[in-house]
């Protein structure tokens, strides 16, 4: 595949990824009133370290792609995005095989830094007069390699894997005290209101 064609298709995936994490937010706020969210919400709870290392994974391919095949030099600002991003996929990758609920922490903590820088290098890209003189002259945060549909940029992509991997990590924090949901019990009534005359 060309440059162009892998630029659409890595939009394509923040698009996903956005959409992903407004149907996770919307289904840890909403919760049984939305039985079929819910569910859904409970599922990626139950694969929740696997679900992260996937995506901090597939966030590493693509920048691994824009730097060795497509030849973008990364600015300052991609570089500190990527320590951010890079040893999630050990962190949530070895959690994922061990089962290791203590890792989120530690991963919740590079993503929310690399969405962080993320943001900021976007709006940098937006407004490149707020480009500081920590970025190089010869590779320049401001200038965009990727625009699609005039707005997507790299960082734009980063920052949609860092806030996917938050979203699903949240699922295992919020709902770690509340029992699964039982499929077929959307709309039964509670024991205890069962039992009060």
């Amino acid at each position: 595949m060309d440059v162009a064609a892998m630029n659409r298709f890595f939009a394509v995936l923040a698009v996903a990824a956005d959409l992903g994490v407004v149907v996770i937010v919307v289904g840890l706020v909403a919760g049984p009133r939305l039985p079929l969210l819910d569910e859904l919400v409970w599922w990626v709870r139950d694969r929740a370290l696997a679900l992260a290392a996937v995506v901090a994974t597939v966030c590493t391919l693509g920048s691994v792609y824009y730097s060795e095949v497509a030849h973008f030099v990364p600015c300052r600002l991609c570089w500190f995005q990527r320590i951010a991003m890079y040893p999630l996929v050990v962190i949530l990758g070895v959690a994922a095989v061990r089962r290791d609920e203590g890792a989120r922490l530690p991963a919740a903590i590079l993503a929310g830094g690399g969405l962080g820088v993320s943001v900021w290098h976007w709006i940098v890209q937006q407004w490149p007069t707020l480009e500081s003189d920590s970025c190089s002259a010869l590779v320049r945060c401001s200038i965009p390699y990727v625009k699609e549909w005039g707005l997507i940029t790299i960082p734009w992509m980063a920052g949609s894997g860092f806030a996917l991997i938050l979203a699903v990590l949240a699922t295992t924090r919020v709902l770690n005290e509340s029992p699964s949901p039982d499929p077929g019990s959307a709309g039964s009534v509670p024991p205890e209101e069962a039992l009060v005359p």
